[in-house]
């Protein structure tokens, strides 16, 4: 894209304040959607819970960047938190969606953030984006998701569902937590090791939507996710090849179960699944191996 005008909800979270000092560093006006009045000239008030987007800082936006919700691994599955990682994504991307929809001119592209958590579990099967949704909360939770940005494609919003896999990344993100686990030679593989990772660089990931911004033949579903998933035990062996430590610890899968409530279903599932919109409109990844990935979130 020339240099334009993108805004960005979640723009304090790992990928969001990655894309937005890319996309500045590149020259992008970039505005960022925050939960409080605002008090810089690059930021916009929203609030996803009451469903409300000051709108007149969103006039003459090219793209909007929708990252926001509540993380799911951040606590215990209650029945209050499920409804929070529901409403923080279903009810903040209608906001989004009916706000563009609103505008005399809205952008020309929304690119709302989505999960692999939309195919469930698929054992060893391996999916694209033609892959119907799998059972569960996560899958339901992805479904409304991705059906909450209506709005904004009636309106003509060319409009991404990003489906992101586990991003590799020093800090932040699940992957974040595992680092300084081992690092300290406590790492290990979690119950049988055999559910495969859909895992992608955050470099990568961080192209990928860039990619997506500049590509207007892609719409509907992007499955942001490496070439080339790996199974637990092999990420688990990376790990240790990569940080040169020992990985004798392996966590069954009935302590999981005890210490994670019902998200150890979610940790223990397998899901292989290969970015094919991606790689059809030409784009390459810069670290596809777990390997390389990993050595690419130490640098």
């Amino acid at each position: 894209m020339p240099h334009s005008r993108i805004a960005v909800t979640g723009s304090t979270g790992l990928i969001g304040a990655a894309l937005v000092r890319s996309l500045r560093a590149d020259g992008h006006e970039v505005v960022r959607l925050v939960r409080h009045p605002a008090r810089a000239g690059d930021e916009v008030e929203w609030d996803p819970k009451r469903e409300y987007v000051d709108v007149a800082g969103l006039v003459g936006c090219d793209a909007v960047v929708h990252l926001a919700g509540a993380g799911v691994g951040d606590h215990r599955w209650t029945d209050a938190y499920k409804k929070e990682i529901r409403d923080s994504r279903v009810l903040g991307t209608a906001a989004i969606a009916d706000a563009l929809a609103s505008l005399d001119t809205p952008p020309a592209v929304l690119l709302s953030g989505s999960a692999i958590g939309f195919y469930g579990d698929t054992g060893d099967r391996a999916v694209d984006e033609d892959a119907p949704p799998g059972d569960g909360f996560l899958p339901s939770v992805c479904v409304e998701w991705e059906e909450a940005t209506a709005a904004a494609e009636e309106a003509g919003v060319r409009t991404v569902h990003a489906r992101t896999g586990l991003v590799v990344a020093r800090e932040g993100g699940a992957w974040g937590r595992l680092f300084p686990l081992f690092r300290a030679g406590l790492g290990g593989r979690l119950g049988d090791g055999r559910q495969y990772w859909s895992f992608i660089a955050l470099h990568d990931h961080i192209a990928a939507l860039r990619h997506i911004l500049d590509t207007p033949e892609l719409s509907g579903p992007v499955n942001l996710t490496g070439p080339a998933p790996a199974t637990n035990a092999e990420v688990t062996a990376a790990m240790g090849r990569v940080l040169r430590r020992p990985t004798l610890f392996p966590v069954p899968a009935p302590a999981l179960r005890i210490a994670l409530g019902e998200f150890a279903g979610d940790v223990l599932g397998s899901q292989r699944v290969l970015p094919a919109r991606l790689l059809d409109s030409g784009f390459s990844f810069a670290f596809p191996g777990v390997d390389a990935a990993i050595r690419s979130a130490l640098r």
